[in-house]
Protein backbone atom coordinates (compact mmCIF):
# COMPACT_ATOMS: atom_id res chain seq x y z
CA UNK A 1 0.00 0.00 0.00
CA UNK A 2 1.41 3.36 -0.77
CA UNK A 3 1.71 5.81 1.60
CA UNK A 4 2.10 8.61 -0.76
CA UNK A 5 -1.15 7.63 -2.47
CA UNK A 6 -3.45 7.62 1.06
CA UNK A 7 -2.20 11.03 1.82
CA UNK A 8 -3.27 12.22 -1.97
CA UNK A 9 -6.47 10.21 -1.49
CA UNK A 10 -6.55 12.21 2.18
CA UNK A 11 -6.12 15.62 1.17
CA UNK A 12 -7.72 15.80 -1.87
CA UNK A 13 -10.86 14.68 -0.29
CA UNK A 14 -10.30 17.73 2.26
CA UNK A 15 -8.52 20.30 0.09
CA UNK A 16 -8.54 20.04 -3.54
CA UNK A 17 -11.86 18.23 -4.52
CA UNK A 18 -14.13 19.57 -1.76
CA UNK A 19 -17.36 18.08 -1.81
CA UNK A 20 -18.89 20.92 -0.60
CA UNK A 21 -17.14 23.89 -1.87
CA UNK A 22 -15.83 22.60 -4.92
CA UNK A 23 -18.22 19.52 -6.15
CA UNK A 24 -21.62 21.62 -4.72
CA UNK A 25 -22.58 18.37 -2.81
CA UNK A 26 -24.29 18.54 0.19
CA UNK A 27 -25.47 22.45 0.77
CA UNK A 28 -28.35 21.91 2.25
CA UNK A 29 -27.13 21.20 5.31
CA UNK A 30 -24.26 23.46 4.52
CA UNK A 31 -26.59 26.48 4.51
CA UNK A 32 -29.20 25.20 6.90
CA UNK A 33 -26.46 24.39 9.65
CA UNK A 34 -23.80 26.58 9.32
CA UNK A 35 -25.17 29.58 11.35
CA UNK A 36 -23.53 28.41 15.23
CA UNK A 37 -20.34 26.67 15.25
CA UNK A 38 -21.72 23.54 17.67
CA UNK A 39 -23.85 22.86 15.06
CA UNK A 40 -21.89 22.86 12.44
CA UNK A 41 -19.02 21.02 14.14
CA UNK A 42 -21.98 18.57 15.54
CA UNK A 43 -23.27 18.04 11.68
CA UNK A 44 -19.80 17.64 10.57
CA UNK A 45 -18.80 14.99 12.83
CA UNK A 46 -22.38 12.86 12.22
CA UNK A 47 -21.52 13.11 8.38
CA UNK A 48 -18.17 11.85 9.04
CA UNK A 49 -19.45 9.12 11.32
CA UNK A 50 -21.89 8.15 8.01
CA UNK A 51 -19.86 8.51 5.22
CA UNK A 52 -17.13 6.30 6.87
CA UNK A 53 -19.94 3.59 8.07
CA UNK A 54 -21.49 3.74 4.68
CA UNK A 55 -18.17 3.39 3.13
CA UNK A 56 -17.73 0.19 5.01
CA UNK A 57 -20.86 -1.30 3.73
CA UNK A 58 -21.48 -0.26 0.72
CA UNK A 59 -18.00 -1.31 -0.61
CA UNK A 60 -18.22 -4.63 0.18
CA UNK A 61 -21.85 -5.18 -0.81
CA UNK A 62 -20.88 -3.75 -4.36
CA UNK A 63 -17.77 -5.90 -4.62
CA UNK A 64 -19.35 -9.06 -3.51
CA UNK A 65 -22.87 -8.82 -3.96
CA UNK A 66 -23.56 -6.60 -6.64
CA UNK A 67 -20.73 -6.86 -9.10
CA UNK A 68 -20.75 -10.76 -8.33
CA UNK A 69 -24.29 -11.67 -9.37
CA UNK A 70 -24.49 -8.56 -12.42
CA UNK A 71 -26.56 -6.22 -9.82
CA UNK A 72 -24.78 -3.43 -10.83
CA UNK A 73 -27.89 -1.62 -11.80
CA UNK A 74 -29.48 -1.77 -8.48
CA UNK A 75 -26.21 0.45 -6.81
CA UNK A 76 -27.78 3.80 -6.19
CA UNK A 77 -31.30 2.12 -4.94
CA UNK A 78 -29.08 -0.19 -2.36
CA UNK A 79 -26.47 2.83 -1.28
CA UNK A 80 -29.52 4.54 -0.41
CA UNK A 81 -31.48 2.32 1.64
CA UNK A 82 -27.86 1.61 3.70
CA UNK A 83 -27.46 5.39 3.83
CA UNK A 84 -31.05 6.11 5.12
CA UNK A 85 -30.34 3.17 7.85
CA UNK A 86 -27.06 4.32 8.71
CA UNK A 87 -28.81 7.55 9.55
CA UNK A 88 -31.29 6.24 11.52
CA UNK A 89 -28.97 4.40 13.80
CA UNK A 90 -26.75 7.68 14.32
CA UNK A 91 -30.18 9.44 15.10
CA UNK A 92 -31.16 6.68 18.11
CA UNK A 93 -27.36 7.18 19.59
CA UNK A 94 -27.27 10.81 19.49
CA UNK A 95 -31.12 10.92 21.36
CA UNK A 96 -29.73 8.37 23.93
CA UNK A 97 -26.05 9.80 24.30
CA UNK A 98 -26.11 13.56 23.24
CA UNK A 99 -29.92 14.41 23.75
CA UNK A 100 -28.52 18.35 23.57
CA UNK A 101 -27.09 18.03 19.85
CA UNK A 102 -29.48 15.87 18.86
CA UNK A 103 -32.29 19.04 19.76
CA UNK A 104 -29.79 21.46 18.16
CA UNK A 105 -29.52 19.44 14.79
CA UNK A 106 -33.13 19.02 14.58
CA UNK A 107 -34.62 18.48 11.43
CA UNK A 108 -30.87 18.55 9.67
CA UNK A 109 -30.24 15.09 10.72
CA UNK A 110 -32.73 13.27 9.03
CA UNK A 111 -31.48 15.60 6.24
CA UNK A 112 -28.10 13.40 6.23
CA UNK A 113 -30.02 11.02 4.50
CA UNK A 114 -30.60 12.99 1.39
CA UNK A 115 -27.44 14.61 1.93
CA UNK A 116 -26.09 13.88 -1.53
CA UNK A 117 -22.42 14.28 -0.26
CA UNK A 118 -22.59 10.77 1.46
CA UNK A 119 -24.25 9.11 -1.84
CA UNK A 120 -21.70 10.75 -3.77
CA UNK A 121 -18.39 9.61 -1.63
CA UNK A 122 -20.07 5.92 -2.10
CA UNK A 123 -20.40 6.09 -5.79
CA UNK A 124 -17.61 7.94 -6.47
CA UNK A 125 -15.37 5.48 -4.16
CA UNK A 126 -16.53 2.55 -6.65
CA UNK A 127 -16.37 4.69 -10.09
CA UNK A 128 -12.65 5.97 -9.38
CA UNK A 129 -11.42 1.84 -8.49
CA UNK A 130 -10.55 2.11 -4.84
CA UNK A 131 -10.01 -0.65 -2.92
CA UNK A 132 -11.54 -1.13 0.46
CA UNK A 133 -8.29 0.89 2.37
CA UNK A 134 -8.40 3.37 -0.28
CA UNK A 135 -12.52 4.46 -0.09
CA UNK A 136 -12.09 4.69 3.65
CA UNK A 137 -9.57 7.05 3.47
CA UNK A 138 -11.19 8.88 0.91
CA UNK A 139 -14.39 9.11 3.19
CA UNK A 140 -12.34 9.89 5.87
CA UNK A 141 -11.21 12.98 3.63
CA UNK A 142 -14.68 13.91 2.18
CA UNK A 143 -15.63 13.94 6.10
CA UNK A 144 -13.20 15.87 7.03
CA UNK A 145 -13.62 18.46 4.12
CA UNK A 146 -17.01 18.60 4.85
CA UNK A 147 -16.17 19.41 8.34
CA UNK A 148 -14.10 21.92 7.50
CA UNK A 149 -16.32 23.51 5.04
CA UNK A 150 -19.07 23.63 7.30
CA UNK A 151 -16.88 24.87 10.60
CA UNK A 152 -15.27 27.88 8.60
CA UNK A 153 -18.46 28.83 7.14
CA UNK A 154 -20.03 29.08 10.28
CA UNK A 155 -17.40 31.19 11.63
CA UNK A 156 -18.23 33.42 8.09
CA UNK A 157 -21.72 33.79 9.19
CA UNK A 158 -20.90 34.68 12.55
CA UNK A 159 -18.79 37.55 11.51
CA UNK A 160 -21.52 38.73 8.47
CA UNK A 161 -24.74 39.13 11.53
CA UNK A 162 -22.28 41.91 13.09
CA UNK A 163 -21.98 43.74 10.13
CA UNK A 164 -23.68 46.07 8.37
CA UNK A 165 -25.51 45.39 4.91
CA UNK A 166 -27.63 46.81 2.72
CA UNK A 167 -31.29 46.35 3.50
CA UNK A 168 -32.11 43.86 0.11
CA UNK A 169 -29.00 41.77 0.69
CA UNK A 170 -29.61 40.90 4.35
CA UNK A 171 -30.19 36.84 4.71
CA UNK A 172 -29.54 34.48 1.79
CA UNK A 173 -28.56 36.84 -0.37
CA UNK A 174 -25.37 37.78 1.64
CA UNK A 175 -25.10 33.83 2.51
CA UNK A 176 -24.31 33.05 -0.55
CA UNK A 177 -22.06 35.44 -1.60
CA UNK A 178 -20.14 34.60 1.75
CA UNK A 179 -20.26 30.52 0.16
CA UNK A 180 -19.18 31.80 -2.98
CA UNK A 181 -16.28 34.01 -1.91
CA UNK A 182 -15.07 30.70 0.43
CA UNK A 183 -15.27 28.29 -2.15
CA UNK A 184 -13.34 30.61 -4.47
CA UNK A 185 -10.27 30.65 -1.81
CA UNK A 186 -10.20 26.24 -1.78
CA UNK A 187 -9.38 26.74 -5.73
CA UNK A 188 -6.17 27.82 -4.64
CA UNK A 189 -5.31 24.63 -2.75
CA UNK A 190 -5.23 22.95 -6.34
CA UNK A 191 -2.00 21.31 -7.27
CA UNK A 192 -0.14 22.47 -3.94
CA UNK A 193 -0.51 18.91 -2.12
CA UNK A 194 0.60 16.89 -5.39
CA UNK A 195 3.91 19.41 -5.25
CA UNK A 196 4.68 19.03 -1.70
CA UNK A 197 4.58 15.42 -2.30
CA UNK A 198 5.63 14.54 -5.67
Amino acid sequence: MDIKALILILMGGVLINNYVLQRFLGICPFLGVSKKFNQASGMGVAVIFVMLCATAVTWPIQTYLLDKFGLGYLQTIVFILVIAALVQFVEIVLKKFLPALHKSLGVYLPLITTNCAVLGVTLNNISDGYNFIESMVSSLGVGLGFLLAMVLFAGVRSRIENCPSPKSYVGLPITLTAASIVSLAFFGFAGVVENLLG
